[in-house]
């Protein structure tokens, strides 16, 4: 019986323990976005994904990858305090790529959920060309 008791206080302290454990946690509001029509003639485009560290340890991304190179994406080197604001500045060349594109970005995290996929979408217009 004693040794019943002590493997059930074990068992309820490990439980506790991480119940309480502290962690980082990147909470995007938008996970996506849609540029809708762009003129490859006019080069490059960004958008900016906003996210907050809704963990209760400093949120630390780690890398940002994109699907493609002709997709860039810009994220803070310091860590983000919890409750605050952090931006990925994403940043897409359609220059020779006319037409619909969907493009993922991986953001790797020191947060609970490890990693998050964005997605910046739309149409790019190709360059209208003239002959005289």
């Amino acid at each position: 019986m004693k040794k019943h008791l002590i493997i059930l206080a074990f068992a309820l302290l490990s439980f506790f323990a991480n119940a309480t454990e502290k962690y980082a946690q990147a909470t995007f509001p938008n996970k996506t976005h849609d540029f809708g029509q762009i003129q490859e003639s006019n080069g490059p485009v960004s958008c900016t994904f906003e996210f907050i560290n809704t963990g209760d340890k400093p949120l630390i991304i780690i890398d940002a990858v994109a699907s493609c190179g002709c997709t860039r994406p810009e994220y803070p080197s310091k860590p983000i305090k919890p409750g605050k604001k952090g931006k990925i500045k994403v940043t897409y060349n359609p220059s020779g790529r006319p037409g619909a594109f969907s493009k993922t970005i991986k953001v790797k995290t020191n947060g609970r959920d490890k990693y998050s996929t964005l997605v910046i979408e739309g149409v790019a217009v190709p360059k209208s060309h003239t002959s005289d």
